[in-house]
């Protein structure tokens, strides 16, 4: 079996298996990275990604390659950055997700959520509801040299 750590090198929990939490880390290290690298390894051969702005659901993981790599490559060429933020759900899907913005960090469009089997990411949905603000943020955004656990907080 595969070790997985934190971004800091750390034993993640139960280090002998993927969580939905690192899986999503991977994810929002991708999202602030622009590079897809760290994400690729972790998905499963018929990984599906669906987003509830988008008709047809992408159905394996060469297909969300080739969709994904433009897509990076298109914010990249935009200058206008992606942050993707660490976060927890209370209510509709309790767990661990991913706050997507863009240009500011609190221009909050979207959460990304997961589901992990067999030591792989099956499949990644992208959320307009709930909605980001929903959210518990974190203020932690893998991939990126910033961490303010204050910053966004709830009260």
């Amino acid at each position: 079996m595969t070790t997985y750590t934190t971004e800091h090198g750390q034993p993640t929990a139960g280090a002998q298996t993927l969580s939905k939490e690192v899986a999503l880390r991977a994810y929002a290290t991708m999202m602030n990275t622009l590079d897809a690298t760290c994400l690729e390894p972790l998905l499963a051969d018929d990984f599906h990604y669906a987003s509830q702005w988008v008709l047809a659901e992408i159905e394996s993981k060469s297909a969300f390659l080739d969709y994904i790599a433009p897509k990076l490559d298109a914010i990249r060429k935009s200058g206008v950055p992606a942050w993707a933020e660490m976060g927890w759900l209370d209510r509709e899907f309790p767990g661990p997700c991913v706050i997507l913005a863009q240009g500011d960090k609190d221009a909050l469009l979207a959460v990304v959520l997961t589901k992990v089997e067999n030591e792989k990411i099956k499949r990644l949905d992208l959320c307009g509801a709930p909605s980001p603000r929903s959210a518990r943020r974190s203020g932690e955004y893998p991939g990126r040299n910033i961490h303010n656990p204050l910053e966004g907080a709830r009260t």
